[in-house]
């Protein structure tokens, strides 16, 4: 399926404040430089800085003190490509476009993750650019512990004209799920996108409504839910990869929602993302408005985050 691949720009624009403190340090540090024993460990600090993740770090300085021993990695200049070129083939080809429905029935997309994640952003995202694609679109704001939560997916709704099904708080979010399905349907809705409580991943009880909700929803629609996304906050670095571990057991997550890629200056975070968890990052978030988010191609990823500014 190709839903929202390739309609998006920004991901260069994304990753500025990544390239003003690691690319720009990664160059000046390699500059003029021989590849030597020196030079390998302190690479290894700035990529680790870099919240590449300890996996992919020590695969990397393995092979470039090899490729320096074999005397085919001398110079410092020649070390970019060579990050590049293996960080390309931690990604295999694999399936990044959001999974859909048979024709001529309803979407369903379930989105979690903890409070803060920029979640509700998120999908706010999702849901401008299905619209316009010419997509039908609905909310469901299955988030009922929290007044503020439902709210914001209220407002975000009527800024895109589009419905939005809500319970009583403090009601079962498994209810409204079941209802939201129940309208999505009998209006002949493309798409469902269903927010969850912003749940921390240690929190067993607000776990098993997640699996409940899934549940429910299958029964009301087969093969719903057709996407599980785990919206993370880039910003939060290796704890991420935590959340998407205990997310990965509750809610079968099938696709990753990297958030507020423009706020870090660590954006290596998609990579260890990738080693850790094997889920695939489908979209990361590159600002503040609902036009702001890009479907993930590793190749574009790597070129945004490696860019040399004095090249524009």
């Amino acid at each position: 399926m190709a839903m929202l691949r390739g309609i998006f720009g920004g991901l260069k624009k994304g990753l500025t404040r990544t390239r003003e403190t690691f690319t720009s340090g990664l160059r000046s540090l390699l500059h003029g430089r021989a590849v030597d024993e020196t030079l390998i460990k302190e690479l290894e600090a700035k990529l680790i800085q870099a919240d590449l993740g300890l996996t992919a770090v020590n695969a990397l300085i393995e092979g470039v003190r090899a490729e320096s021993r074999a005397g085919t990695l001398t110079r410092g200049e020649e070390v970019i490509d060579y990050l590049k070129t293996q960080l390309t083939a931690l990604w295999p080809p694999e399936d990044r476009a959001l999974h859909e429905a048979p024709a001529g029935t309803t979407t369903v997309i379930l989105v979690t993750g903890v409070n803060g994640a920029g979640k509700t952003t998120s999908i706010a995202k999702l849901a401008n650019a299905m619209v316009q694609q010419g997509k039908s679109v609905m909310l469901g704001a299955c988030d009922t512990y929290r007044a503020g939560a439902v709210r914001q997916l209220e407002i975000w709704a009527e800024r895109l004209d589009i419905h939005i099904v809500k319970g009583q708080q403090g009601g079962d979010p498994a209810a409204v799920a079941f209802d939201a399905c129940e309208s999505a349907l009998s209006r002949n809705v493309d798409v469902l996108i269903l927010d969850t409580a912003g749940r921390l991943q240690t929190q067993d009880p607000l776990m098993r409504q997640l699996a409940k909700i899934r549940n429910v929803i299958g029964k009301k629609i087969e093969g719903a839910p057709h996407e599980v996304l785990l919206v993370l906050d880039a910003t939060t670095g290796q704890n991420a990869l935590s959340q998407a571990s205990n997310f990965q057991d509750a809610a079968g997550v099938t696709g990753i929602f990297l958030a507020k890629l423009d706020g870090t200056a660590k954006g290596g975070i998609a990579v260890a993302i990738r080693q850790t968890t094997g889920i695939p990052v489908k979209f990361v978030g590159t600002g503040e408005t609902p036009d702001d988010v890009e479907p993930f191609e590793p190749v574009r990823y790597l070129d945004a985050l490696f860019a040399d500014e004095a090249s524009g």
